[in-house]
């Protein structure tokens, strides 16, 4: 399963809530969030971010409808490549 870091772009939104003078809140992060992101990481990431200043590596699945059409093109190609080579493998038994 691939994942997608959004560890840059939480902090860029935490920075900014931060900067105009707000208390970060998982509502207002997630409002902010151009993706959906799981409640349980934010949540985390807010723990982080009011003890320490810090945001961890945050990674959150690929949702198929995220990915492009190239990449889900490409993607299938490669599955379908690899389930040929299986199936000649199984066949020369």
């Amino acid at each position: 399963m691939q994942t997608h870091n959004i560890t840059e772009e939480l902090h860029r939104v935490l920075s900014a809530i931060t900067e105009e003078g707000k208390e970060p809140s998982v509502a207002l992060v997630k409002s902010r969030l151009s993706m959906p992101v799981p409640m349980p990481a934010i949540i985390a990431t807010l723990k982080s971010w009011k003890s320490s200043n810090k945001v961890p590596k945050v990674e959150i699945a690929n949702d198929k409808n995220t990915l492009s059409a190239e990449e889900r093109i490409s993607q299938l190609e490669k599955q379908v490549q690899e389930l040929t080579q299986r199936l000649i493998a199984l066949e020369g038994k």
